[in-house]
């Protein structure tokens, strides 16, 4: 019974962990990585010490990284902390605002908090958009690391 219970878990933590890559309250890697580790403590997977040890790392690492590069895009851009700022505001509004609001919340955000910083209108859209670059690519890494996940946890399900 409880190996059911594990791999009704692993299901739900391996979808989570992927509408966690697009979500930013979500861990999405991380709940990618306990789906896996659910299905290993059940009878219906066993991992590798290296597989669970390598997945493990590549989730602290992206899940690390998904904190710098968003605020790397905005400094590479020129931006400075007003615009890393707005654009973490603007991402927490556009939450609420679905899809289109997380991507292009942190865009304005960092757009305004540039624009209070500094009344330059093409300084500020340069560095909304790194902030809006490095929030794309933390979403691909996460989204990487969690299909990755995701696909060996299929698998190990159906070996």
């Amino acid at each position: 019974m409880s190996d059911y219970i594990l791999l009704i878990l692993g299901i739900i933590f391996m979808i989570i962990g992927i509408i966690g890559c697009l979500v930013p309250v979500l861990p999405g890697p991380p709940l990618s990585f306990l789906g896996i580790i659910s299905l290993h403590f059940s009878k219906f997977g066993q991992f590798t010490s290296a597989t669970l040890i390598t997945l493990g790392i590549i989730t602290v690492i992206v899940t690390v990284m998904d904190y710098i590069v968003p605020i790397w895009g905005t400094k590479r851009f020129g931006g400075s902390k007003y615009g890393t700022r707005g654009a973490t505001v603007g991402l927490i509004i556009g939450f609420f605002l679905g899809p289109l609001g997380i991507i292009l919340g942190p865009l304005f955000g960092a757009f305004v908090g540039e624009m209070i910083f500094k009344d330059d209108m093409y300084y500020a859209f340069k560095a909304g958009f790194g902030s809006l670059l490095g929030f794309l690519t933390g979403i691909g890494l996460k989204l990487a690391a969690s299909f990755a996940m995701t696909f060996y946890f299929v698998k190990e399900l159906i070996k």
